[in-house]
């Protein structure tokens, strides 16, 4: 039973004894001494996709939803619908734009490891890798002499998300970025 700090985006709790999806959470830590850190939670519920807002201590816990997990491959989009081969016995999975929604801007064809949550043969949610390497497509030319703790720019990624990347980077740079903040981490090992 994980506790309200320790939430991940898209991870699946059960709420009122329906599973629910994690999709933002905002952190707020009082100004007064001894106040525990206030958790905002969006959640998604997989049954109706109704959202729900709720705020937590950090200590709260909350019951993780009984569901199976498959390791998959991303494979493909179609239309509306993105399809996951399983890793094991290459079954695949179908899951639509709507039930992905902010995860999509971190697929990319052949992506490993990402994780089909399934419960009673329904799917309720995919659970991205940590971190994913993507193209920086378009962004203002490096600057020379930028450091590594310096000023940031926006760059637009091969995926059609915009993050947050230092000055020196390039367009056509391969970077490593964390699903679960949108963040940038380092330029990707070639």
């Amino acid at each position: 039973m994980p506790k309200a700090s320790e939430l991940k985006r898209g991870m699946i709790v059960e709420i009122n004894n329906t599973p629910h999806a994690v999709k933002t959470i905002e952190s707020k830590s009082p100004s007064s001494r001894g106040a525990s850190t206030i958790y905002k939670i969006r959640f998604t519920n997989l049954q109706t996709r109704q959202k729900l807002d709720e705020s937590y201590k950090s200590d709260d816990m909350l019951k993780e939803a009984e569901c199976l997990k498959r390791q998959t491959q991303y494979s493909y989009s179609d239309g509306d619908n993105y399809i996951f081969m399983d890793q094991e016995d290459y079954s695949q999975y179908e899951i639509n734009r709507d039930d992905l929604s902010e995860q999509i801007g971190y697929l990319t064809e052949g992506l490993q490891d990402v994780t089909i949550l399934l419960s009673d043969d329904e799917i309720l949610g995919i659970e991205l890798p940590q971190t994913v390497i993507l193209t920086v497509i378009e962004t203002a030319p490096g600057i020379k002499g930028a450091t590594a703790a310096g000023r940031t720019k926006p760059a637009q990624l091969n995926t059609g998300i915009e993050i947050q990347v230092p000055e020196y980077l390039e367009s056509g740079e391969d970077i490593k970025v964390h699903t679960g903040t949108g963040k940038f981490i380092s330029r990707a090992k070639s």
